[in-house]
């Protein structure tokens, strides 16, 4: 009987999952923009992808190549992505449209805090930045995301058991 290997869809719809809620329950708690919680989604994301090739190599019977396990990581890298995707559009329109004002706030605190720029400059900057503030958000989640699956694909197709078969070892 062959084993059944769970598709990157799959993978990528449970890890896309459990951002959502981990980002819902964050955003509700009123802790989504603290210092400590900043790391946490992009841990998350790389174990989650970690364990996608794991599970993908073991489901395999480690009968896989370096390539297969990091093609397998990437492709569920790439439908979380595009979850991720949708869900910070939805985020940011509808479900917590007050990000947006957050994130212009704490930025201006930031440049204010640096001392270096002129009031004027800081305005036009924020001004700026609030016009663009949805484009930058889905750029950054899709870029961002797609960068650290790379990276946690290639960690995790190292890490995963490998044995792969030749195909002339089956030869008689």
């Amino acid at each position: 009987m062959e084993n059944k290997v769970t598709t990157p869809v799959v993978k990528g719809l449970m890890l896309a999952l459990v951002l959502v809620v981990l980002d819902l329950i964050s955003g509700f708690a009123h802790f989504k923009f603290a210092t400590w919680f900043k790391w946490i989604p992009t841990i998350v994301f790389c174990i989650g992808i970690i364990w996608a090739c794991i599970v993908y190599a073991n489901q395999n019977n480690g009968n896989v190549t370096f390539g297969n396990v990091f093609a397998n990581g990437f492709k569920t890298t790439a439908v979380a992505t595009c979850i991720m995707v949708i869900y910070t559009i939805l985020s940011i329109l509808v479900i917590f449209p007050e990000t947006k004002d957050i994130a212009m706030d704490e930025a201006r605190k930031q440049m204010e805090a640096k001392g270096n720029m002129p009031q004027e400059t800081i305005d036009q900057a924020i001004e700026m930045t609030k016009k663009f503030f949805v484009p930058f958000a889905i750029g950054g989640a899709l870029i961002g995301s797609i960068i650290v699956g790379a990276i946690a694909s290639l960690i995790g197709a190292a890490v995963a058991k490998k044995n792969p078969q030749t195909p002339f070892q089956n030869q008689p």
